[in-house]
């Protein structure tokens, strides 16, 4: 028998390997290091900066801020719905795709249970 793994049990947290604030507003930019062959050639060539400074929005900042490895996706579902109520609808497939975009560009990854 196979155990089907639900992902609104995930428990997403921030990738170390970058760095963020927020702002007074609560407002968060994740800062990007470009590293790596193409990067310094583009930094180089085309001025492209070293650093990349990502904001995000109001929504992906929350979001962003109750990733703490230690909450599921359905824990951090029932913040947003509380904290932007019918603004955030439907919530549960904004969230899980937001966090799909987050896990595939490397800018978070899943913590394990305990």
């Amino acid at each position: 028998m196979s155990k089907k793994k639900n992902f609104m049990d995930f428990i997403p947290a921030a990738n170390p390997a970058y760095t963020w604030d927020a702002d007074p507003k609560g407002i968060v930019t994740v800062h990007v290091v470009n590293k790596g062959f193409y990067n310094r050639l583009a930094q180089k060539l085309f001025k492209r900066p070293r650093i990349s400074h990502i904001a995000l929005d109001a929504y992906g900042s929350f979001v962003w801020r109750q990733m703490d490895g230690k909450r599921n996706v359905y824990e951090i579902s029932r913040l947003v719905s509380a904290q932007f109520g019918k603004d955030a609808e439907p919530v549960v497939e904004r969230l899980v795709r937001y966090i799909q975009i987050l896990y595939q560009n490397q800018f978070i990854g899943y913590v394990k249970p305990k």
